[in-house]
């Protein structure tokens, strides 16, 4: 039976970081946002699921449904080799991906720093100080934190965990694609100074399946409705 994915079907938003997990583990999936009705089944499963998702990305496996970018990918990661199979290493695993699931959330707030539920123009003033901070302090210190955990690897072989891809090292992937459209000028500069997350973003891209994905159309383009915005006057 394949994986439901459910998640908005125009912007790739915390959905993508699953996405790029069912792809690498060439997992059959229905990304069921984007089916005909697939907003309002989304919509229906938030409301009278018996456990129900605060919001989307949630992925149905037969009866059960999990919510939350960070347990998805748990899930996943031990169904189909994506992490570690000792409880520590998985434990490490998944406390990285909590890590990106905050400099992710701190990214968005870049752009949204007062309230989700106002317009940027609404909040630009604040944006601009609020991306100066992400921009000279935060990017450069989660990716040096990157940056050391894969110096420290004993394993070696470019990966954050062990010594093959695990969905940590897919999701800095996606993390560094989605500064890299936000914010250009200043995630090139913080890439010169961690050069072990920079290839490991070069990996991820050349690998096969993941590479079909990027040329494919499930692959949704960035744009000004996800987490990862461009406003040039954010960067610096």
């Amino acid at each position: 039976m394949a994986y439901e994915l459910y998640y908005w079907p125009s912007i790739q938003g915390r959905g993508e970081f699953v996405r790029l997990a069912l792809e690498e583990a060439g997992a059959d999936y229905i990304d069921a946002a984007r089916e005909a009705e697939g907003v309002a089944v989304m919509l229906r499963m938030m409301k009278h699921a018996e456990h129900p998702p605060f919001a989307p990305p949630f992925l149905k496996d037969g009866e059960t449904v999990i919510g939350q970018t960070a347990a998805i990918l748990l899930y996943l990661g031990a169904r189909h080799g994506l992490a570690p199979k000792d409880p520590a290493g998985g434990l490490w695993t998944h406390q990285i991906q909590l890590t990106l699931g905050d400099f992710v959330a701190e990214a968005h707030d870049t752009h949204h720093p007062v309230g989700v539920s106002l317009y940027y123009e609404d909040q630009k003033d604040e944006a601009l100080r609020r991306a100066q901070d992400f921009r000279d302090s935060r990017i450069p210190k989660f990716l040096n934190w990157f940056e050391a955990i894969l110096a420290r690897n004993p394993s070696g072989g470019g990966h954050l965990v062990g010594k093959t891809l695990t969905y940590a090292d897919l999701s800095l992937f996606q993390a560094v694609e989605g500064l890299s459209y936000a914010f250009p000028k200043a995630t090139a500069r913080a890439l010169t100074k961690t050069p072990l997350v920079a290839a490991l973003h070069d990996a991820v891209t050349e690998r096969p399946r993941i590479k079909a994905y990027l040329a494919s159309p499930r692959r949704i383009p960035f744009n000004q409705e996800g987490i990862f915005r461009r406003y040039p006057e954010l960067d610096g």
